[in-house]
């Protein structure tokens, strides 16, 4: 048992160490890996656990699929199936005819972002440029959405509405892949009466859509895209990131195109401090890819996002997982999961050292389903009885304990159910808090090993429930810390009990 203590100890120094000491950036950065890992996290990153993704654009017209300016053009698919039945061929009507259909008419984007306020978000990031080419801002680039579709600037929008309500404004691209991802749309039927017409991305009047005719068969980064691609995309990420100063630039995948994609993160970090008079407030997501089918990813660069994935274990640094309530677009037949099953993989993932960047789809005219609201709402809720114990916090000694195991891999479904016997843990100055992941069954106590007396945790000044009035009876031992709880529940889904150390 002493040597487990030691062990946690250690660990725990580690963590704080990264976690507290913030080298100053002496230089400023170049485009090669050993200058970008001057890189260090920004505080306000750490302190803000929760983010909410924004994926909106065409493909919200039809919402069907999120990839349907891909997979449109695939005979047999049902987003190929459902677009010839409503819309006609894509041979004559193609993603460009899409584009006008899309008007965000109702979009309001200060209401919106009230809403994610409430639920608990403390930044945003809407997406800038899907894999469909089509950019959401006023962009270098002619297929944008101030010269079409809503004939608004999406992102200014959400800009201005996240920095009035306080908000941290972030913007991802993922527009580096059109080149490959849009293949599709150069084929034709290989079956039917139209078998061998060709769809519209064979026509050269629309080719700074589709882009040219090539090897290339996607749908991830083009293994040998022309240099004028290469060049516009960074001309593109780099007007973007002008224009918008985003405080967060999320990448879907690693650094492409070799040293262009170097030179675009080197060049933001550089970027963004001018704007705060030399400190680097500037949060880059990657991911780790394989076999660099989404670009490079270095450790120590930039902070680590996982897609629709968890870590099993506590890291000293910061990462954010990325994932959605449900499909990444708006459908007409959503599946959401419930609040109960989002609120503890947020907790989970902030035990670990995480940050949770949950996408919310929006409908096409710009406005939440019911269902979404609804997420929202208990979230609200939520956190505002035990948001104490999340936002500011950092890691404690150990992540968590109890017998649910989280593993890391792809998942389109929050896999775990957690049990009473789960609890994670958070710290903020004197106090630590024991998160409890499912409220035991009749009540009764909750018992706490990690807190034993043995664990040289301190002398504990005072034990309570976050939401109950009153104070709540515990005792300590060689077994746990161990909590009567009241017969009421304070909140609905995950409890907090606070644990504040004499000094």
């Amino acid at each position: 048992m002493r040597a487990k203590v030691v062990c946690w100890l250690v660990l725990s120094a580690v963590v704080w160490a990264c976690c507290l000491v913030q080298p100053a950036v002496a230089q400023n950065f170049e485009p090669n890996w050993d200058s970008l890992k001057q890189y260090r996290c920004p505080d306000w990153f750490r302190d803000a656990k929760l983010g909410i993704f924004l994926h909106w654009g065409p493909s919200s017209v039809p919402a069907v699929d999120d990839w349907y300016g891909r997979n449109m053009y695939v005979q047999g698919h049902s987003a190929y199936e459902y677009h010839v039945k409503t819309y006609g061929h894509p041979s004559t009507f193609g993603f460009k005819d899409i584009i006008p259909l899309w008007k965000a008419e109702n979009f309001d984007p200060d209401k919106l972002v009230k809403q994610f306020k409430r639920a608990g978000a403390r930044y945003i990031v809407p997406v800038a440029v899907f894999h469909d080419n089509f950019d959401l801002w006023d962009s270098i680039h002619h297929w944008n959405a101030v010269k079409m579709g809503p004939k608004k600037d999406i992102v200014g929008l959400w800009r201005k509405a996240a920095l009035e309500n306080g908000l941290r404004f972030g913007s991802s691209t993922h527009g580096d892949r059109a080149y490959s991802w849009f293949s599709t749309s150069k084929g034709s039927d290989s079956s039917g009466p139209l078998a061998g017409v060709p769809y519209d991305g064979n026509d050269p009047k629309f080719a700074d859509l589709y882009l040219e005719k090539s090897d290339e068969k996607g749908p991830y980064l083009p293994k040998n895209a022309p240099d004028s691609w290469k060049k516009t995309w960074l001309a593109r990420t780099k007007d973007l990131v002008d224009k918008y100063r985003p405080d967060l630039l999320y990448f879907d995948g690693g650094a492409p195109f070799g040293g262009i994609g170097l030179e675009m993160m080197a060049y933001y970090y550089n970027q963004n401090r001018k704007w705060h008079d030399g400190r680097l407030e500037a949060v880059l997501t990657q991911k780790k890819s394989i076999n660099f089918r989404s670009g490079a990813f270095e450790e120590g660069t930039c902070v680590r996002d996982l897609e629709r994935s968890k870590l099993e274990a506590l890291i000293p640094e910061p990462w954010q997982t990325d994932t959605s309530i449900g499909p990444w677009f708006y459908r007409r037949d959503p599946h959401y999961e419930t609040p109960d099953a989002i609120i503890d993989m947020f907790v989970d993932i902030v035990a670990k050292n995480g940050n949770l960047l949950l996408n919310v789809p929006l409908r096409a005219d710009g406005t939440l389903d019911s269902a979404a609201e609804n997420i929202l709402n208990e979230m609200a809720k939520w956190t505002a009885v035990n948001g104490e114990a999340i936002y500011g916090t950092r890691p404690w000694r150990v992540y968590g304990e109890g017998p649910t195991v989280v593993k890391e891999g792809y998942s389109e479904k929050i896999k775990e159910a957690f049990t009473s016997q789960d609890i994670r843990f958070t710290t903020k100055g004197q106090c630590l808090y024991a998160i409890g992941l499912d409220w035991p069954g009749g009540g009764g106590s909750v018992n706490v090993k990690s807190l034993s007396g043995d664990q040289n945790l301190g002398e504990i000044a005072d034990v309570s429930l976050l939401g109950h009035d009153g104070p709540v009876k515990w005792t300590r031992d060689a077994e746990g810390l161990k909590v009567v709880l009241p017969e009421q529940k304070p909140s609905d889904y995950a409890f907090v009990i606070k644990i504040t150390l004499k000094k």
